[in-house]
């Protein structure tokens, strides 16, 4: 038998071609999509005939994309209601952001010595239609915009392992971070918490830039918090928002 012959089809000098995504995998992709752009808000229902019907699909597909989706924390499910967006425990959500904070520190500090002159001049640009965002109040395009911002950190500081600890991380808060840019003056705020990390790794500081990460981190927290409160009320109950 010729090597080529024994040989798998779907290899090419020994790589695997991948498949394409399942019904599952693509419809689990566009919900967390929609989760992390905030479209889709913390506590929303996500019903499996409202949601077969939009995507041409049956209802399994919609279930093993929602069990995807719970195991990676963007779903959760809950006795009476089904599946709704993730809304967890405000001590857990304060745990997730403290480990997100530290690993976007540590990105933007890395990208500060690593990051390649053109990227930071794309981040840069980036940065400057943002502020056109703001100026124009265009909270939809700014909270994309947003995560470009977060992960050309990511890809900038050239440690793909680094990158994936915080895209995971980013995934599990996502929603709760797109909420939080609508209270009060949290979207001028937000462009200039980015303009200090954006000096920073300009000026190749990674000191700096990993300390106005955690600030900017700690801010967006804060907003959040602040904004649950208004949700729940004073009292502090934290009874599912129907």
């Amino acid at each position: 038998m010729s090597t080529a012959a024994a040989s798998p089809p779907n290899r090419r000098r020994g790589r695997q071609t991948p498949a394409p995504p399942t019904r599952a995998e693509a419809l689990a992709q566009h919900i967390a999509d929609e989760i992390v752009a905030g479209r889709l808000k913390p506590g929303a229902a996500l019903e499996e005939i409202p949601l077969a019907a939009a995507h041409g699909v049956s209802r399994t597909p919609v279930r093993e994309a929602l069990r995807r989706l719970e195991s990676s924390g963007l779903v959760e499910t809950r006795p009476r209601r089904g599946a709704v967006v993730a809304r967890p425990e405000p001590r857990r959500l304060r745990e997730i952001f403290a480990v997100m904070a530290e690993l976007e520190a540590l990105c933007a500090a890395t990208a500060a010595r690593a990051m390649p002159p053109a990227a930071r001049r794309d981040l840069e640009a980036l940065h400057g239609r943002m502020g056109a965002m703001v100026r124009a109040g265009e909270l939809g395009a700014y909270r994309d915009a947003n995560v470009a911002f977060h992960q050309a950190l990511y890809a900038g500081a050239q440690n793909g392992y680094l990158a994936e600890l915080a895209q995971d991380a980013r995934r599990r808060v996502a929603p709760f971070r797109a909420a939080q840019l609508e209270t009060g003056d949290r979207l001028r705020r937000s462009h200039e918490e980015h303009g200090a990390i954006v000096t920073a790794i300009l000026r190749g500081d990674a000191e700096d830039a990993a300390r106005v990460m955690r600030e900017h981190l700690a801010l967006t927290e804060a907003a959040w918090g602040r904004m649950m409160q208004l949700v729940l009320g004073s009292g502090g109950s934290e009874t599912p928002i129907s």
